[in-house]
């Protein structure tokens, strides 16, 4: 099984900016796609940016201009660069990973994820 582990994660003031880390504990030689979601106490989980095998690349309408999400192949890591940063931001994040299927038709089911990172804005 795959272990991905998140970093990057802590407090800033609002307006400001944050890089997320998912390392994977080895190299995915094949996955449909990779995806990080935020969990708040209370609510649905929801997820914010994904990026296929492929590259393709999806944002939620409350992160797109400010998050974007990438990957670093020699280094087995996802990416999430988040700006402009606002308090609704705060929860914990979490990466995870679906290796089944053919993108956008991605098998239902997580494969492998995070333990999460927190993310606190302040205003």
């Amino acid at each position: 099984d795959v272990q991905l582990a998140e970093s990057g994660g802590g407090s800033v003031q609002s307006g400001g900016s944050l890089r997320l880390s998912c390392a994977a504990s080895r190299l995915i030689a094949s996955y449909c796609f990779m995806f990080w979601y935020l969990r708040i106490p209370g609510k649905e989980d929801e997820m914010v940016a994904s990026r296929s095998r492929d590259g393709d690349t999806w944002l939620a309408d409350s992160v797109r201009g400010r998050f974007t999400v990438s990957h670093d192949r020699a280094k087995n890591t996802l990416y999430l660069q988040m700006n402009a940063l606002k308090p609704e931001d705060t929860a914990m994040y979490y990466c995870a990973l679906v290796e089944g299927g053919y993108y956008p038709s991605c098998e239902d089911g997580i494969d492998s994820w995070g333990k999460g990172i927190l993310v606190t804005i302040s205003s």
